[in-house]
């Protein structure tokens, strides 16, 4: 039931940004960056980044307010002001838009942690810094991530979330091991620890966990999963 795939977002001026308790930063995205369509000059290059950030903020945008089933491709279109020929160059199906969104959410998490990492003496420590910034991340944009993850876990979408997860755990409770230099061990404990807060967060998101709760189960994860992290 765990999804392979969990996402830091930019500041929407759109999207609500309800208080969430402690660092400001956190944030959560996954999944793949559609072809910009040619080599072009820069020029056309940033009008295509420009109009493809248009595009999923705007999806972003339409899923916080509507869920996922809001997320119409002609409305999408129309939100961002393309043609709907143009959406679909970037974004084949409404799937790939969905993966998009996340992923932006997931780059900025990412992006926060090499501006300010983790600064806990211990693996387990870093770790639950880490996956509890992410979670006030997606506190901040309930409605969005509800509609994001359910429709990820739905779909059986191939997005390697809870890898890219699990990678950046193994970063940073163990800054010297790339995941290429890992042990299966090492990497099945990162990853586990993932999927731990991945069941937390959805167990939020229908309102069966606290804040408060989540961070007391992650710290119990993490402190058995990554005992023996350097």
């Amino acid at each position: 039931m765990i999804p392979q795939a969990v996402t830091a977002a930019p500041a929407r001026a759109e999207r609500r940004r309800p208080t969430a308790p402690g660092d400001p930063e956190g944030a959560v995205s996954m999944g793949s960056r559609p072809t910009s369509g040619g080599t072009g000059s820069g020029v056309r290059s940033r009008s295509q980044n420009q109009r493809r950030k248009r595009i999923i903020q705007a999806a972003a945008a339409l899923a916080s307010r509507g869920g996922v089933e809001a997320m119409q491709m002609r409305t999408v279109a129309e939100r961002a002001g393309v043609a709907l020929g143009t959406l679909y160059r970037y974004f084949p199906s409404k799937m790939d838009l969905v993966v998009a969104v996340v992923s932006e959410e997931f780059e900025l998490l990412e992006q926060s942690i090499e501006r300010r990492p983790p600064s806990a003496p211990d693996a387990a420590g870093r770790a639950v810094d880490v996956l509890m910034r992410a979670t006030r991340g997606l506190m901040r944009e309930p409605e969005l991530a509800d509609a994001l993850i359910r429709s990820l876990i739905m779909a059986e979408a191939d997005i390697p979330f809870g890898e890219r997860m699990a990678a950046l755990l193994l970063r940073v409770s163990s800054p010297s091991t790339s995941p290429e230099q890992a042990t299966e061990e090492e990497l099945a404990l990162v990853g586990s620890l993932a999927s731990v807060w991945v069941h937390e967060l959805l167990e939020m998101l229908r309102g069966r966990r606290t804040y408060d709760r989540i961070q007391r189960h992650i710290e119990i994860a993490a402190a058995r999963l990554l005992a023996d992290f350097a």
